[in-house]
């Protein structure tokens, strides 16, 4: 079992410029939930990663469009790999509640980055979302994956189901299939790896929750609903 924390980070504000060296590092540890991790770093490795120089831009470029409003004070941002049984868990377990009571009250806005590290089908189901993105249906094909996940590597990712999944969705087909040939979106989602890369990820999900005062917490692992609620209801406060 991997130790799954929180790390609270603190950044300057976006006026004083990006990419920046963080002022301040505390890390508190969770006991519950779980990460799938490629390894499992220890608290001192994973707190020194964490106060690299990390600046917002590498936590919001080459993400997915913005879910809940603009002006929201808190934004959350979710490294995911659409094949994790953990992402899944987090997505039938606690995202609805995060939508239903701070999202949909406009007190969180929420980004998804892929961190695409199960195997080829996870950069396909990435892929896919991208494409959807074209025509205006990030979000509905991403809970669409995660309807119909099951398992890692069993080949519910594979492109002819990415077709149907399209196709349910009432997406232009020739318009999505082209982008899928294309591999249209791949460079978007090789820079979101590298991003999770330099932000010393080593699993999913992960997650970086920035407040109003550009603090930012970083969650690891499929944490639940009470973990995000705690942490949403002190940034508010502060």
């Amino acid at each position: 079992m991997n130790s799954d924390m929180v790390v609270k980070i603190h950044l300057p504000s976006l006026g004083i410029g990006i990419g920046i060296v963080m002022a301040s590092i505390v890390v508190v540890f969770f006991i519950y939930g779980q990460g799938v991790m490629i390894k499992s770093p220890s608290p001192e490795v994973t707190a020194q990663n964490a106060s690299q120089k990390i600046g917002l831009d590498i936590i919001m470029s080459n993400s997915s469009p913005v879910l809940g409003s603009e002006k929201a004070p808190i934004t959350m941002v979710e490294f995911g790999d659409y094949q994790c049984f953990y992402c899944n868990n987090f997505f039938h377990n606690t995202e609805s509640d995060i939508v239903k009571n701070y999202v949909d009250t406009g007190k969180v806005k929420m980004y998804f980055k892929d961190f695409t590290i199960i195997g080829q089908d996870s950069v396909t189901a990435a892929s896919a979302a991208h494409c959807a993105q074209e025509q205006g249906k990030f979000w509905e094909y991403h809970d669409t994956l995660y309807a119909n996940w099951s398992g890692e590597n069993t080949g519910w990712a594979s492109a002819p189901n990415m077709t149907q999944f399209a196709k349910q969705l009432g997406l232009n087909q020739d318009q999505f299939n082209q982008c899928m040939i294309q591999s249209k979106y791949l460079s978007v989602i090789r820079n979101s790896v590298s991003d999770a890369n330099n932000l010393g990820l080593t699993g999913t999900p992960d997650f970086f929750i920035i407040g109003p005062d550009n603090s930012v917490t970083k969650v690891v692992g499929a944490q639940p609903y009470s973990v995000f609620d705690e942490i949403f209801k002190s940034k508010l406060q502060s």
